[in-house]
């Protein structure tokens, strides 16, 4: 399987990134460039960030792990239409597919990630004391729920031919309603009450108590993320054991 696997990566490697002028390095300046761009206009609306002095970290504290959950359910939902062709023969496995793509796409949003953070807390004038435990967490969970949606995605793909259309406008809200732009305890009650089974809201709750150390998001609820995550996994992994060679013969 290792073996596989790593082929797998170095596919994806060449075909993504090696045959583009500058390969990796857009994928550090494309999300960095959005940022900026997206910050400058909000700043231009709100005068000061519902938190600290920086409209620019509070908006990344909120756009890099949604952007990294984003990728990652992006790339396994489409594992099968990626390596598809490979997929015809016994040695690889639909598992294989997944795992490659999961490995590559997220050691590769680690990297954007740190060096976004990393440009960003350079350029600020005051000095920032970070808590790299609620980070982690915030990350490890941005992973693990990019995960769970993306298999489930993979095999309704695969199994409802408009799904890939009908996700797009139902994920589209999720920009918003992720507390990208905002805190949740700036939300009206009714708002809060809707919000807060969105798991992404909990993981950017997470990750913005890291940057912000007086910050205390007491609305966040790691088991409720973790078992959702588990849950969306579980029906994935179940669907694809079960119709894989159903979805690759269509």
């Amino acid at each position: 399987m290792s073996r596989t696997v790593a082929a797998l990566i170095l596919r994806e490697m060449s075909t993504r990134y090696g045959r583009s002028p500058g390969g990796y390095v857009w994928a550090v300046i494309e999300p960095l460039g959005s940022i900026f761009l997206m910050s400058l206009g909000f700043s231009l609306l709100v005068r000061s960030p519902p938190i600290g002095n920086s409209f620019i970290l509070f908006f990344a504290t909120g756009f890099v792990p949604f952007v990294f959950y984003q990728t990652i359910s992006n790339v396994i939902a489409r594992a099968f239409r990626f390596s598809g062709a490979l997929l015809s023969y016994p040695v690889v496995t639909w598992v294989d597919a997944i795992v490659a793509r999961l490995l590559l796409n997220s050691l590769t949003q680690i990297l954007v990630s740190y060096l976004i953070m990393g440009v960003i807390l350079f350029m600020q004038s005051d000095p920032i004391t970070l808590d790299f435990r609620p980070i982690v967490e915030a990350m490890a969970l941005s992973l693990f729920f990019g995960l769970a949606i993306g298999t489930l995605n993979c095999a309704l793909m695969g199994l409802i031919q408009v799904w890939d259309q009908v996700w797009s406008i139902i994920s589209r809200p999720l920009f918003l309603a992720s507390g990208v732009i905002f805190l949740y305890e700036s939300l009206p009650a009714i708002a809060q009450n809707i919000l807060w089974y969105n798991p992404l809201m909990h993981i950017l709750g997470i990750m913005r108590m890291g940057f912000y150390p007086g910050y205390d998001a007491d609305y966040v609820s790691v088991p409720y993320v973790i078992g959702v995550s588990l849950v969306l996994l579980f029906l994935g992994v179940m669907l694809l054991g079960r119709y894989h060679r159903q979805i690759l013969a269509s």
